[in-house]
């Protein structure tokens, strides 16, 4: 008879749970600092977390959401040039270029400072709302209940119903008036009613607002090549994948993987969402207190040239279509799609029709990007997405009703984007010292749920500045001050990767 495998026990100072963009920056201070006592450990079997690549079997890549790279702090563009090369042999850089499309038209990002564009009665219920708003909010001596009050108290009525209302719901699968307007800052753009009326009197467009007005993206690989090579920066004998928490004893401080594997550890930083942590410890209505939305990532790969020039990506408020983005994926970098000499068979053609021919032949080829919105209040129909998604794109003329479709892409992720909920400030400020008190540092996108500082800088950066926490008291300066941390035009010099 066999013995039964002894399940395996390891001790470790530090463990790091997650190799998504926050565990491999606290991966990578605690290997600057020359901490040897360390141990990195990821579900997947490869390193990216959400900040991950995926390939189609036809050669097409699709990121998991619109991300670009742009940054708040110098050690990040340090870290990830040092991971991926310098200059634009590794990186291409791209202006912004970025619309929603509405009422059959193109209006400049952002909506409510190029309400121009509109048809006449809209423009004159925007600058309507915009007027009252700005008296309104002169006069009263109370902040905004919620992101809907914030709307109306800044944009109005005009602005709210013909575009932030419906957009946002889409996007966040959850009504304004669910949500807390703390997480702000730069996320959206406030409106400037003089501005607003001069562009409308001029007919000018204004659209290079925000941080990301330049970004970059890496030539090869998508965003995850990135992370994956941040890895690739660390010794490898620290890092563990294929290796899924199944349980957690917080005052033994223990985790149990799926295969019986027990890890010891005086500190714990933890990736995982919060929400998942929380059951883990028995505090099951302090987790429902935590509330997200998940993603749906749709990708089509296309046969023929990119007909939308420089468009980056573009904003769908109607319900028209179920996507509330479109990246023109292909755009960012020439290897996100197959060479053009690829030999690719038509799937089927855009208005579902059955190609006339099912030979292989060449491209070129362009790529869109679809992110879908779900949650209980927007449920999401599995079986119908995709048809849903392709319709809606002929619906708002990204692609032609017989436009070839040689590869299809869908990736659900249950948690997509941590909402801001009215509830969710009370319960940090519950659940993050209850994990304290048992050396558990939970962190990240949706380690700490704090959307305003969950983008791949501020993730990295939540990693490094929990690291410094743990080893020195140092103040986690990203998590604790959001919006010093997103000061517009502000770069964060004070910690350095490469000195």
């Amino acid at each position: 008879r066999h013995m039964a495998a002894v399940p395996e026990e390891i001790s470790v100072d530090v463990l790091v749970v997650g190799a998504g963009p926050t565990g491999l920056g606290a991966a990578t201070r605690l290997h600057q600092h020359k901490h040897e006592d360390w141990l990195l450990i990821d579900a997947f079997s490869e390193a990216g977390g959400l900040a991950c690549t995926d390939v189609t079997p036809e050669g097409f890549l699709f990121d998991m959401g619109g991300h670009v790279i742009f940054s708040h702090f110098l050690y990040f563009d340090q870290l990830i040039d040092a991971a991926v090369g310098e200059g634009e042999e590794f990186w291409s850089t791209h202006q912004r270029v970025s619309y929603v499309w509405l009422k059959d038209r193109w209006v400049p990002y952002p909506f409510q400072n190029n309400i121009q564009a509109l048809p006449v009665e809209d423009q004159i219920a925007c600058i309507n709302g915009l007027v009252e708003a700005k008296v309104a909010n002169a006069t009263s001596n109370t902040k905004p209940a919620n992101f809907d009050d914030w709307i109306m108290r800044v944009m109005g009525e005009g602005i709210a119903d013909i575009f932030m209302r419906p957009y946002n719901f889409k996007v966040w699968a959850f009504p304004t008036t669910d949500m807390q307007c703390s997480w702000l800052g730069e996320r959206v753009a406030t409106a400037d009613t003089a501005r607003v009326i001069r562009n409308v009197l001029t007919k000018q467009a204004d659209a290079g607002w925000g941080p990301n007005a330049v970004f970059r993206f890496p030539k090869e690989g998508g965003t995850g090549a990135i992370w994956k090579k941040v890895a690739q920066l660390l010794p490898g004998d620290k890092q563990r994948y294929n290796s899924k928490v199944a349980k957690l004893d917080s005052p033994g401080h223990a985790v149990t993987l799926e295969d019986g594997t027990v890890i010891r550890y005086k500190r714990l930083l933890s990736t995982i969402p919060l929400d998942i942590t929380l059951g883990m410890v028995g505090e099951h209505d302090l987790a429902a207190e935590l509330h997200y939305s998940s993603s749906h990532i749709i990708g089509l790969g296309l046969r023929g040239v990119n007909p939308h020039d420089l468009k980056c990506w573009l904003y769908y408020p109607e319900d028209n279509c179920p996507f509330y983005r479109c990246t023109i994926f292909s755009h960012y970098a020439e290897a996100n799609t197959p060479a053009a000499d690829a030999m690719l068979p038509t799937i089927q053609l855009c208005d579902g029709s059955a190609p006339t021919s099912t030979e292989a032949l060449a491209g070129p080829y362009w790529s869109l990007m679809f992110e879908v919105s779900e949650s209980i209040k927007k449920p999401v129909d599995l079986e119908r997405i995709v048809a849903e998604t392709i319709q809606g794109a002929v619906n708002v003329q990204l692609v032609q009703p017989g436009t070839e479709i040689v590869s299809i892409y869908h990736r659900r992720l249950e948690h997509g984007y941590p909402t801001p909920h009215l509830k969710r400030d009370a319960a940090l400020e519950k659940a993050l010292p209850l994990l304290h008190k048992d050396d558990i540092w939970s962190r990240g996108r949706f380690g700490s749920y704090k959307y305003e500082v969950a983008n791949q800088d501020h993730s990295c950066m939540i990693g490094v500045e929990a690291v410094d926490n743990i080893l020195f008291g140092t103040k986690e300066f990203t998590l604790l001050h959001p919006s010093l941390a997103n000061e517009r035009g502000k770069k964060n010099m004070d910690v350095q990767y490469t000195v």
